[in-house]
């Protein structure tokens, strides 16, 4: 039988804070509704995947502060960081250890961070 880890959809972890901060478009006024908003662009992502993964993908949006109450949608999961939102990414990869994972960020601790534990990383740009 093989291991669930083969048969797995690839996981792309979204670090919410970093992709929504990464272009300066008055993200700050409204980071809930800017979350909110990238959730819905990644909505596509589940079926079509990323460049560097193919399709399909699950994805999982990390979020927290003012935009820990941004809810799922039917193809994207949130998980609410109830403390740094890196360290819960750092979380979700651990928790996923031989399932390939990609983290979408351009935050350069939390790469090394998720790269030590055999994650991919690519930065914001990829995102539709």
């Amino acid at each position: 039988m093989p291991d669930v880890a083969d048969t797995a959809l690839p996981l792309v972890v979204v670090d919410a804070a970093n992709v929504v901060g990464s272009t300066p478009n008055g993200w700050w006024r409204d980071r809930h509704g800017f979350t909110e908003r990238l959730r819905d662009r990644l909505g596509d992502l589940a079926e079509q995947g990323l460049p560097t993964t193919g399709a399909p993908v699950e994805v999982v949006m990390v979020v927290e502060g003012q935009a820990a109450t941004v809810s799922a949608s039917s193809t994207v999961t949130t998980l609410r960081a109830p403390g740094s939102g890196d360290d819960r990414i750092v979380e979700a990869v651990a928790e996923n250890q031989g399932r390939r994972c990609v983290v979408v960020t351009a935050d350069r601790e939390l790469r090394r961070r998720v790269t030590a534990l055999g994650a991919e990383v690519v930065g914001p740009s990829v995102l539709p």
